[in-house]
């Protein structure tokens, strides 16, 4: 039986009842049909992180198995179609080798993993996955000039629309929420990872004030200005590190 920690149980407790019996449904089926062939089902995102919001957010699961082989996908097709329409549970599969590998191309997303997840069965390949500052730094990097290249093309697409203006900054700041908490994290700056305070955050420490992000869908450009003038100060500091 797989042991989780107190603050495991209070984020999956949190969740409705319907969500937590289709997981064990969904945990329970991918025993059953994989056998020794499951390394471990982990979930991620807003459900570990206690965020889960009903009616918006979907349940993010990652199956390791041991060998993808055509048979083993169809075998376990039903299980994750059930899962997705009766709960949105989202599921990717990757094998062990697979995740050694590639902390290079998804550092960000490896350290979230690491930092809060659930395992609800089997083992945690992610544990000893060592992720690099190096990658941790070009990735903040391209997720950051994204952010500010799209932000930009809000404003030409919205032609004066302003509602459309509010709602692309309200999207575009809960995209970057986590690419800021991995910047902090590489300034050593260590702060819990939900919105409000790693918006709080990254204001003070690059003195823009963000308090017009919060209210953008009453003040777009106001929010729009703050946004784009932090993620600025925000690549020209992460520019410097690379030395």
């Amino acid at each position: 039986m797989t042991e989780r920690t107190g603050q495991d149980q209070k984020a999956l407790a949190a969740l409705p009842v319907h969500i937590r019996a289709r997981l064990d449904e969904f945990n329970q089926d991918l025993v059953k049909v994989l056998g020794s062939e499951l390394v471990g089902v982990i979930l991620h995102g807003s459900v570990a992180r206690g965020e889960y919001r009903v009616g918006e957010s979907g349940v993010d699961a990652i199956v390791v198995v041991v060998d993808p082989s055509f048979e083993k996908l169809e075998a376990i097709g039903d299980t994750l179609q059930r899962a997705r329409y009766a709960a949105r549970i989202e599921a990717i599969i990757v094998t062990e080798d697979e995740i050694a590998g590639a902390s290079d191309v998804f550092p960000l997303f490896y350290d979230e993993i690491k930092q809060r997840h659930i395992l609800l069965s089997g083992r945690d390949p992610f544990a000893t996955v060592e992720v690099h500052d190096t990658y941790r730094r070009l990735r903040i990097e391209q997720e950051l000039r994204e952010a500010q290249l799209r932000l930009r093309r809000a404003v030409t697409d919205a032609l004066g629309a302003r509602e459309a203006i509010g709602g692309a900054v309200n999207r575009k700041v809960r995209q970057v929420r986590g690419t800021f908490h991995a910047l902090l994290a590489l300034k050593g700056i260590r702060v819990s990872p939900d919105l409000a305070t790693v918006l709080a955050k990254i204001g003070e420490t690059y003195g823009v004030d963000l308090s017009p992000v919060q209210r953008a869908s009453d003040e777009p450009q106001a929010a729009h200005v703050a946004l784009t003038s932090v993620l600025a100060k925000a690549i020209e500091d992460i520019n410097k590190m690379a030395g």
